[in-house]
């Protein structure tokens, strides 16, 4: 059977090839067709989020400090209170009485020391005369001294008694919302016994849990004042945030630090949950252009109509890839890449020819 014209070029390249492997010579393999296109087109800017809580820098739970019978609780939960709004109202009748002796003792007191300063005048005057001895007037000196020392003392005990009225009324310390009510009317309050739980409504943060990359991004941002992307997104609503720290502690089991930001504008509830999100100033790679050789992730590159494969350490499958070190017109090979090693020759087509 006659040999067609195809079959005779093929098999004088496959005896062309067999004589240059017996022979020693050389066989130059031909450029791999591909597609490559500039990293500054290929660039991407994903948003980055991260999960966040509204909290309040003040969640207290408000607790008597006297012992005494509950007689009014005139907020109700959900209520706004200014700070100073009474919250909670005590049984004070036994305090007053502790007072009103207190004052009695007092006024005794005062008697007491009238009469000694009258005494003491009085031997001063005689002693002049020396009508009085030295050691009498001394002893009404003493008398004096000891009695004002005596009305010291009382005027705290008397102080004391009013600042126990005082705790029977108990009032808001901030500007907040009355969150939970955990006495009633009628009850015994003993000291430390919490009675309401209030909310600080008007010092409220955002708190994100955020993994190390995560963490620099927003460093970065905040750093170079290119904060208009930092959000909190919530029920539909954005809110324009600024960082205030960021916890110089990891967690042991997320690997996360604390970020804590200030909202700046309106801030949303305390409690409301959403999304810290962001974009980073710098560009990334999608993920659908990283190749793995010898167990590394990288990218290849063309570089003198050779292939150069350039690794990646930060790089995880199926993620974009922050890229730092490639200038803009690096050109990034697209297509023909699958079977490419670290410097074949190639040859760019910027065609469908090119294999994927």
């Amino acid at each position: 059977m006659a040999l067609t014209q195809k079959k005779v070029t093929r098999m004088s390249a496959h005896l062309m090839l067999l004589g240059a492997m017996l022979f020693g010579h050389p066989v130059i393999a031909e450029p791999i067709p591909v597609v490559s296109e500039s990293f500054s087109t290929l660039a991407i800017y994903p948003s980055r989020s991260a999960p966040a809580t509204v909290v309040s820098d003040n969640d207290s739970r408000i607790s008597a400090e006297v012992s005494a019978r509950i007689l009014d609780i005139p907020v109700r939960v959900g209520d706004r209170v200014k700070q100073g709004t009474l919250l909670l109202r005590l049984e004070q009748k036994d305090f007053e009485l502790a007072l009103t002796r207190e004052k009695a003792a007092l006024t005794a007191l005062k008697a007491k020391l009238d009469l000694a300063e009258y005494e003491l005048k009085r031997a001063r005057s005689l002693s002049k005369k020396q009508a009085v001895s030295e050691q009498l007037l001394k002893q009404r000196e003493t008398e004096r001294d000891s009695l004002l020392a005596e009305q010291q003392g009382q005027q705290a005990a008397k102080a004391q008694a009013q600042r126990q009225i005082d705790k029977t009324q108990i009032r808001a310390p901030f500007n907040a919302v009355i969150a939970e009510r955990l006495a009633q009317t009628g009850e015994l309050a003993n000291p430390g016994t919490a009675l309401l739980r209030i909310t600080d409504i008007d010092n409220l943060e955002l708190a994100a849990r955020l993994s190390a990359q995560q963490t620099r991004d927003l460093r970065h941002l905040f750093a170079t004042e290119n904060t208009r992307t930092v959000e909190f997104a919530s029920s539909g609503q954005r809110y324009a945030l600024t960082l205030r720290t960021i916890t110089p502690i990891i967690d042991t089991r997320a690997r996360t630090r604390e970020a804590r930001l200030r909202f700046t504008g309106t801030p949303p509830l305390p409690g409301a949950t959403g999304q810290l999100t962001w974009s980073p100033q710098q560009a990334s790679l999608p993920a659908d252009l990283i190749s793995q050789r010898d167990g590394k992730l990288g990218v290849f590159i063309q570089a003198d109509n050779k292939a150069r494969f350039i690794t990646l350490p930060q790089a995880i499958t199926g993620q974009p890839v922050i890229i730092s070190k490639l200038e803009p017109d690096t050109l990034i090979i697209t297509k023909g890449r699958y079977r490419l090693r670290d410097g074949d020759a190639i040859s760019r087509t910027n065609t469908d020819v090119a294999a994927p």
